[in-house]
C-alpha cells in the first residue's frame, strides 16, 4: 500500500505570525501536527516554540520512518529527539508545564490492508471507502466542542468577545491552568519534548482498500464541519476533490472574516492555522 498525495495546503491563522501547523508525507506515511499556541514567553530561538515542535516532529517522524523504523518505534524515537533537542536549545528550564511546546498530531502509516492511525489531541483523519459514508478518526470534534463551550463561557464571564485573543489577562490564567494538566494522568497527552507520550498515543487500525480517500487535517481546517457547519464529512471530501483545498481554505477564511469577534461562532481566535492533506490509497 502507498499514499498518493492529491492536494495539500497549510494556512496561517494570522499572516503576520508563524504558522504553527506542519505536515510531511512519503509513499507509505503522512502526518499533520498542530502546535498549541504559546501561553508564556518563548523558551527557544525563533519566532514560535509551537511552530518549532510541529516542524521538528514532522521532520523527525518521516526521517525515522524512512530509515525503516516501525510506526511505534519512529514515534518513540521522534519524541526522544524532541526531548533532547528542547533541553539543548532552550534558554532556561520551564517553571510550568504551560511553557513547554506541545502539538496535536495525526499520523497515518501503511499497514496490511490499510493504515494505522496514531494521534494526540485534535488533529484528525477523514476516511472515505468506495460508496460507504465517510468516517472520522480521532477526537477532534469532541475536543472542539469543549473548546467552543469554554470560549463562550470565559467570554461571558469576563465581558469580552470570545475571539478577543487568548493572551488577554482575562483568559490567560484559565488557559494556563488547563495547559498545566497536559501530559498528566487525566489531563490528555500531546506530542512534545516528553518521551513518556509514546506509551499514551491513541491508535486505530483502519481498513483502506485501493481507491480509499484519506484527509488528514488540523482542527483549524475541520472547523468547516465542526464549527461552521458548512459541510458534513462526505461533503467536505467531495468539495476537496471537485474544488480543491485552496478553494476550501478561502471559504474558511471568508466565514471567519465575517465573524471576527467570534460572537456567531465562539472561539478564542478569529482564525486558526489550517492544514490539510488529501491522499488516496494506491
Amino acid at each position: 500500500m502507498a499514499f498518493e498525495t492529491l492536494d495539500a495546503i497549510s494556512l496561517p491563522g494570522d499572516p503576520a505570525k508563524a504558522n504553527e501547523d506542519a505536515f510531511a508525507h512519503r509513499a507509505g506515511a503522512a502526518v499533520v501536527l498542530d502546535g498549541a499556541t504559546g501561553l508564556g514567553e518563548p523558551l527557544l530561538p525563533g519566532q514560535s516554540d509551537a511552530a518549532w515542535v510541529s516542524r521538528f516532529g514532522a521532520n523527525r517522524l518521516m526521517a525515522h520512518l524512512s530509515g525503516g523504523a516501525t510506526a511505534s518505534a519512529a514515534l518513540k524515537a521522534a519524541l526522544v529527539d524532541c526531548e533532547r533537542s528542547f533541553v539543548g536549545l532552550r534558554r532556561r528550564a520551564p517553571e510550568h508545564t504551560y511553557e513547554i511546546p506541545f502539538a496535536s498530531m495525526m499520523l497515518a502509516v501503511e499497514s496490511a490492508g490499510g493504515f494505522d492511525a496514531f494521534w494526540y489531541g485534535d488533529c484528525a483523519a477523514v476516511v472515505k471507502r468506495d460508496e460507504e459514508p465517510a468516517i472520522l478518526i480521532g477526537e477532534a470534534f469532541e475536543k472542539k466542542a469543549r473548546e467552543r463551550e469554554g470560549a463562550a463561557r470565559l467570554a461571558a464571564a469576563r465581558g469580552l468577545a470570545p475571539a478577543a485573543g487568548i493572551n488577554r489577562p482575562e483568559f490567560l490564567s484559565s488557559l494556563r491552568k488547563a495547559r498545566n494538566r497536559v501530559n498528566t494522568e487525566g489531563g490528555g497527552w500531546l506530542f512534545g519534548p516528553d518521551a513518556r507520550a509514546a506509551d499514551q498515543v491513541q491508535m486505530k487500525r483502519v481498513a483502506a482498500p485501493a481507491g480509499t480517500l484519506v484527509l488528514l487535517a488540523s482542527d483549524g481546517f475541520l472547523a468547516l464541519v465542526s464549527e461552521y457547519g458548512r459541510y458534513d464529512l462526505d461533503g467536505l471530501l467531495a468539495a476537496a476533490q471537485s474544488s480543491g483545498l485552496a478553494a476550501l481554505g478561502k471559504e474558511l477564511r471568508e466565514i471567519e472574516n465575517a465573524d471576527p469577534d467570534g460572537t456567531g461562532f465562539p472561539r478564542f481566535k478569529k482564525s486558526d492555522d489550517a492544514t490539510v492533506l488529501l491522499l488516496r490509497v494506491a
